[in-house]
């Protein structure tokens, strides 16, 4: 087919340089937003008197026909158009005659595309925000449900100190907390209108781009034109976060790897979130935690690709830019995709409670508070820290925990050690005593648990 560009040409373009500067295969997805655009665009020339109401009517009634023929299927977005854009004026122009040729008044493809990137790119970040929240949502109500489930918690893997899974739980919360208000400043700043800023110096015509920007849903008009068709910095911020997502997801997915472990038997992932082994009769799998750890590397890529691409490019629009579709859409679905099944698997799973509480208490976790009773006692904290040393040693060596140590035991290394050190060392008092802001004492996690369900209701669409 003829080029909407062809006009200065002589030659047919070669069919390997027509396929390698094609985008039809995956900015076609773009075809809700292009037509919307194209939309008010038509709607601002004629109320600006540049076309009349009869072409912006007939113009409207097109775009809606071949949106409408797409999504069910009577027309099929093809290569034989180069791009989106291509597709829909040249149906347009068909279905309507002359009046199509007008829709691309005072507009090029360069802020054309530039808008539609960017609606496209902001109606995925909602979209990717509500998933959050919903997991959220469901975080939380772990946090509720698990308020006196005792675990160990971890320092470089290894038992630390006594801590509650709603306090481990709600860890996390506070990760994808700040994901959520990253959105939304990413949200804020990108929402303004490109559209109007033509190739890259505007036009003659008397556009008005806050008519544009207003009925599309945008903050006001970019405020310059060349940074209009040459900004991807909205996207790179967008792929950003999504990478701290990934590897918020990534590092929730590490544990529930471990925790899910036969050496650990903390959690079990639900059947419906698990696969076997096709030798090891067995074998319950944590595959979609795998797999979700394994594809943040990819939205990293993808990261590294716009950043990469964009960091030599002078103003204004190049065909470089066109790189920043495929892996930005790639990395759309496979984040929002991660968030809804990760969502699922935390809301099946099953916490073996028994399992936690146990290995809280034969892992020493109640050293600190062992040493912390002494201090009480009149001891200065670094000989304290020394006694317990002693003390867990004298457990490692008699395979004993220091609950499980008589009296006559503790005053061997201690004699300061009396009858009521037991209950400060029992886990509910190791635990509740931490009453702290961001503690895990009950205290605290309940007043953590009624900010979450605010912030969750605030944030809610």
């Amino acid at each position: 087919m003829a080029q909407l560009w062809g006009g200065r040409f002589t030659k047919e373009t070669d069919k390997e340089v027509y396929a390698f500067n094609a985008s039809i295969n995956f900015d076609k997805r773009l075809i809700d937003v292009d037509i919307k655009g194209s939309i008010v665009h038509a709607k601002m020339l004629a109320k600006q008197n540049i076309i009349s109401d009869a072409d912006k009517d007939s113009i409207i009634n097109g775009l809606n026909s071949i949106l409408s023929d797409v999504k069910s299927g009577n027309i099929l977005i093809t290569e034989e158009y180069e791009d989106v854009h291509s597709f829909v004026e040249a149906n347009l122009i068909e279905r309507i005659g002359d009046a199509g040729k007008k829709l691309h008044t005072g507009r090029s493809r360069n802020d054309q595309v530039a808008l539609d990137m960017r609606l496209y790119t902001r109606d995925t970040v909602l979209k990717t925000k509500s998933l959050l929240i919903t997991l959220l949502s469901e975080i939380n109500n772990v946090m509720k449900e698990n308020i006196d489930t005792y675990m160990p918690g971890f320092t470089h893997l290894q038992k630390a100190q006594p801590v509650t899974l709603a306090h481990h739980f709600g860890a996390y919360f506070e990760m994808f907390k700040r994901d959520v208000l990253r959105l939304t400043d990413i949200y804020e700043r990108m929402n303004y209108c490109p559209l109007g800023a033509g190739a890259l110096a505007g036009t003659t015509y008397p556009l008005d781009r806050e008519f544009v920007a207003e009925n599309l849903g945008f903050l006001a008009p970019t405020a310059n034109s060349m940074d209009s068709v040459s900004d991807r910095d909205y996207l790179i911020e967008y792929l950003s976060a999504l990478s701290i997502i990934m590897m918020h997801l990534s590092r929730f997915c590490e544990e529930i790897i471990i925790f899910n472990s036969n050496e650990y038997r903390f959690v079990e992932i639900d059947d419906t979130f698990s696969t076997g082994s096709s030798i090891m009769p067995q074998k319950k799998n944590p595959d979609i935690a795998e797999l979700i750890r394994g594809k943040t590397g990819r939205v990293y890529g993808a990261l590294m690709s716009l950043l990469t691409t964009m960091k030599g490019i002078p103003l204004a629009y190049n065909k470089d830019m066109q790189e920043d579709k495929e892996l930005s859409f790639d990395a759309f679905d496979t984040v929002n995709n991660c968030i809804h099944l990760f969502t699922g698997m935390i809301a099946t799973i099953k916490f073996n409670k028994e399992v936690m509480e146990k290995s809280a208490m034969n892992g020493f976790t109640n050293a600190t508070d062992a040493a912390d009773y002494l201090v009480k006692k009149g001891m200065p904290f670094r000989d304290a820290h020394a006694v317990i040393g002693r003390l867990v040693l004298y457990c490692i060596e008699n395979n004993k925990a220091i609950h499980e140590l008589k009296l006559l035991e503790l005053k061997s290394i201690c004699d300061m050690f009396d009858m009521d050190v037991y209950d400060e060392i029992s886990l509910e008092t190791c635990v509740e005593k931490r009453i702290t802001t961001g503690g895990p004492s009950r205290m605290a996690i309940t007043n953590e648990i009624a900010k979450n369900d605010e912030f969750i209701n605030n944030y809610s669409e």
